[in-house]
């Protein structure tokens, strides 16, 4: 696990949390501004997700001033129709694992497989619930889950809320970097904002 994990935010080890709030405002214009929060309202990551590139990157920091990059999150594809993401650790250079956002099969229920940084299927995220009702009413909450080897190691719940919007993510223990496991949620909640938009 990496040395960045025994980090402390207010006292707490990062690599013991099991439980995030990420908070996006409801309407933006030129990028989506999503903030990851600790249990106890401490915030752990900050990303500005733009909305205009062809290839789709974006750097995951520690602070609002955006003066401590954690993560890059880039596509492997400028046009495809399953894009894949990796995730690398930009203070080690190590690549966390990588995302396979598969295109079609998303039309119903958003999917994504998940590989490991050698390239092996590990696992896959996908939308729960009643996701072919949610394309007609996008009103309605999602939720999302993470499996890896066969458990479920996070849940994504969206909370209603008016003028922004909020997830609740629990985290179980698993050989994931647990700041890997940040990246594919967000991913995941990225591809619904966009689907939002289209419709």
């Amino acid at each position: 696990m990496s040395t960045e994990l025994v980090k402390e935010v207010g006292g707490v080890s990062l690599a013991t949390q099991n439980h995030y709030t990420i908070k996006r405002k409801f309407w933006s214009v030129f990028e989506r501004v999503f903030r990851v929060f600790t249990a106890d309202g401490q915030l752990w990551m900050y990303i500005k997700h733009p909305l205009l590139k062809l290839r789709e990157e974006f750097v995951v920091y520690a602070d609002e001033a955006q003066t401590k990059p954690q993560l890059l999150v880039k596509s492997q594809q400028m046009i495809a129709i399953n894009y894949s993401f990796m995730v690398t650790d930009i203070t080690t250079g190590q690549v966390l694992g990588t995302v396979e956002k598969k295109g079609l099969s998303s039309i119903i229920r958003d999917k994504f497989i998940i590989h490991d940084a050698t390239g092996t299927e590990i696992g896959y995220a996908q939308e729960l619930g009643a996701s072919i009702l949610r394309r007609f009413i996008p009103m309605l909450t999602s939720k999302h889950g993470i499996f890896v080897d066969g458990q479920q190691v996070a849940f994504i719940k969206q909370q209603f809320r008016f003028f922004t919007k909020e997830f609740t993510v629990d985290v179980q223990p698993s050989r994931l970097d647990p700041r890997f496991v940040l990246a594919v949620a967000l991913l995941a909640l990225m591809a619904e904002a966009q689907r939002e938009d289209r419709n």
